[in-house]
């Protein structure tokens, strides 16, 4: 679990590009830890367990749980296309806090 300055715990939505070029979206309260899950294949998603290696191509991070969930529901309605163009502009590489 991750801290932040005003003393939340941090949650995190994430993106994450699999060995096969797709894309996962997820939420978490401890990047590292998560990421580290996907490419162990133990605790991470069944998606990426056949998807190794991955790479985090994008995070944010919010002071709740719910409003992590709701950016991750938000950005897996978006299309494959609008995710990869999102990401190549770079809009989605900001660590912002969400309030």
């Amino acid at each position: 679990m991750q801290v932040l300055e005003s003393g939340f715990e941090a949650w995190f939505t994430y993106i994450v590009q699999c060995n096969d070029d797709t894309l996962y979206t997820g939420i978490t309260n401890n990047i590292e830890k998560r990421l580290e899950a996907h490419n162990k294949g133990k605790g991470g998603a069944k998606y990426t367990r056949s998807r190794r290696p991955v790479t985090l191509v994008f995070y944010m991070e919010f002071k709740s749980k719910s409003d992590a969930a709701k950016e991750e529901y938000r950005l897996k309605q978006l299309s494959l296309t609008e995710k990869q163009k999102i990401i190549k502009a770079g809009l989605l590489n900001q660590n912002s806090i969400k309030k």
